[in-house]
């Protein structure tokens, strides 16, 4: 099963994720990911997106707070959310840059669905699920859009943040 997790940074925690980088990256290395890299707003880390592939919620739930950083007190929340990978693919299969953006789009009731410009612009793409699967909601899109806050019908989410997105570098 699919998983979207976003550990947001507790401020001041630079230090922190400096000192402990390949900590992280070597917890990372032990799972299947679809998509991994941090998020800034203005070049100022602001946290890390993960899609993880496992086998159930609960092995999210520990993937996302056993998480090194996690532990030592670097993030000030995580939202985990089951996920479903619309275009079947890594972000390491996307051809077109290694920086775009994270929008996340919540809200309940009937889906709604990206509107991308150009398709060749999403990186990764699903909708963020109830554990079961049977609950939508919102979406969470990894894109390399000139207009990133477009890509989400706005009227149709109750909240929509933009962010924005790196590679995480190695598989």
């Amino acid at each position: 099963m699919e998983f979207f997790t976003y550990h947001r940074d507790r401020p001041g925690s630079m230090p922190l994720r400096r000192a402990m980088l390949e900590e992280h990256w070597s917890y990372m290395d032990r799972f299947e990911l679809i998509a991994r890299g941090p998020t800034f707003a203005g070049g100022v880390l602001t946290g890390s997106v993960h899609v993880v592939d496992v086998p159930d919620a609960a092995a999210a739930r520990a993937f996302a707070f056993d998480e090194p950083v996690y532990q030592a007190g670097g993030y000030r929340d995580v939202l985990v959310r089951r996920w479903r990978n619309v275009l079947g693919r890594t972000m390491w299969d996307f051809t077109g840059g290694r920086a775009g953006h994270l929008v996340l789009g919540f809200s309940s009731g009937e889906p709604a669905d990206l509107v991308p410009a150009r398709p060749d612009e999403l990186i990764a793409y699903g909708p963020l699920l109830s554990d079961d699967g049977s609950a939508w909601l919102g979406t969470a899109a990894l894109v390399a859009a000139a207009d990133p806050a477009a890509v989400l019908t706005a009227d149709r989410y109750d909240a929509v943040e933009v962010h924005e997105w790196e590679f995480g570098g190695r598989r």
